[in-house]
């Protein structure tokens, strides 16, 4: 292990993506990553499960897309950042991934930010 990661383990809600996560879940996070383009996005709401196939998906992958299990997605090592475009495309903002992350309702998330009625 990279010794500048030792010990990360014990931080709750740390969830490691280096390159070992990287290469394991590349398939998933270059799904959504293709989520940029509309003819992808397209083809995702049409038929989610032939697209999910097509990427390589494995089926722990196609059950965590299926359900829309954001937290699930990261601890299993999606990059947010691909993860953010999925969101969209599933009609979820960033807020409300960011409350599930930490297990709050949305409400009481927005209770905690310096604008709780921005939406």
């Amino acid at each position: 292990m990279n010794p500048q990661l030792a010990g990360v383990e014990d931080i709750p809600g740390t969830y490691i993506f280096d390159i070992r996560t990287s290469n394991r879940t590349l398939k998933l996070n270059r799904f959504f990553w293709q989520m940029i383009g509309k003819p992808w996005r397209d083809r995702f709401e049409a038929d989610p499960e032939q697209l999910m196939t097509e990427a390589g998906l494995n089926e722990r992958e196609k059950e965590l897309v299926r359900k829309r299990d954001w937290l699930g997605l990261i601890q299993y090592g999606a990059n947010f950042f691909v993860l953010e475009k999925f969101a969209r495309v599933s009609k979820t903002t960033n807020l409300e991934v960011y409350a599930i992350f930490r297990g709050e309702s949305f409400e009481d998330f927005m209770k905690t930010r310096r604008v709780p009625d921005a939406r």
